[in-house]
């Protein structure tokens, strides 16, 4: 590897032939961050200064994005206090300022607090047009252009709670109005944190926020069963934590650096007639049925997040409109 590439992915303990297999995915090439040479120059304000734009300021740093190039608002005084201190980056409380001066504009916001946020930071916005980029879940793209009110280029992406620890998975899509420079700056932003996945239909992005964003609650329920299982087979409460983590840690190594897939990576671990196939038969019964109906419950014909997000403002301003458009 060369100095500086895949920084992030050797912290989560990833060998060279697992960055190899992220990096070579043909149609579905998960992308890695490679000094965040588009951004050396770019100046980034975060609305917002919680653990997600903590996350991502966090990975820039380490990225080698100067701090002086960067600024965080938030209302509270006393994020911005603590994010100044930790970072010795610049923090204000006034999201207009923090906007007025800078290229690319990080929405870190609640969703359901994005409308008024926005009230706030229009003018500026519209005037300087910088690259916004939204982390809020549920709002498309043609939303964030309505409230703003004008052809602002958006990037909407989904947040992942490994983000925290720099293994985000982060899909992102851009409408017409993102120039090929500014999609490249907000891949790598979003590449601070992780791998990346354009996709080509926005309406695929509910689908990603069912698998990557809700995922991590999938997986640690299965670990949490398993943890549980083996306290009630004897073991401490130390000993079945630890063996948890190392198996799921070890399983997502092994899926990371094969070729295989994971059913075949499942099959080469299991014996026929033996105490892990009984096992997997009795899980199997309707559970990839439940997964899909999980992975269909944001679909944008049910609507249910975006409208839960969306009703309550859109409908007040007429700007209520069917997600499937």
């Amino acid at each position: 590897d060369r100095p500086g590439r895949h920084r992030h992915l050797r912290r989560a303990g990833l060998t060279a032939a697992a960055r190899h297999r992220l990096n070579s995915g043909g149609s579905t090439k998960l992308l890695i961050n490679d000094n965040s040479q588009n951004l050396t120059m770019q100046r980034i304000a975060f609305i917002g200064a919680g653990n997600m734009a903590g996350a991502l300021i966090g990975g820039l740093l380490a990225d080698g994005i100067a701090a002086e190039r960067l600024i965080a608002a938030d209302p509270s005084r006393e994020k911005c206090d603590a994010l100044s201190a930790s970072t010795g980056m610049r923090t204000t409380q006034d999201n207009a300022a923090a906007v007025e001066a800078s290229d690319i504009v990080v929405l870190a916001v609640k969703p359901q607090i994005m409308h008024d946020v926005i009230d706030g930071i229009r003018d500026t916005v519209i005037q300087n047009r910088p690259l916004v980029i939204s982390i809020a879940a549920g709002i498309r793209c043609e939303t964030l252009q309505a409230w703003f009110g004008g052809d602002i280029p958006p990037v909407r992406t989904m947040p992942n709670p490994p983000a925290m620890i720099q293994s985000r998975a982060t899909a992102l899509y851009a409408t017409e109005h993102v120039s090929t420079e500014q999609r490249e700056q907000a891949e790598s932003l979003m590449r601070a944190v992780g791998v990346t996945q354009w996709l080509d239909d926005e309406a695929q992005m509910d689908a990603v926020t069912a698998l990557s964003g809700s995922g991590p609650a999938y997986l640690f329920l299965v670990m949490e069963a398993m943890e549980e299982a083996a306290k009630g087979c004897g073991l401490s409460s130390e000993a079945a934590h630890l063996l948890t983590l190392q198996t799921a840690f070890g399983a997502t190594r092994m899926a990371l650096e094969s070729k295989e897939s994971p059913a075949q990576l499942r099959a080469r671990v299991t014996s026929p007639g033996g105490t892990t196939e009984r096992a997997i038969a009795s899980f199997q019964n309707n559970m990839e049925e439940r997964y899909e109906v999980q992975l269909q419950i944001l679909d944008p014909q049910n609507e249910p997040l975006a409208m839960e997000i969306i009703e309550p403002v859109a409908d007040r301003r007429g700007l209520l409109f069917p997600l499937d458009k």
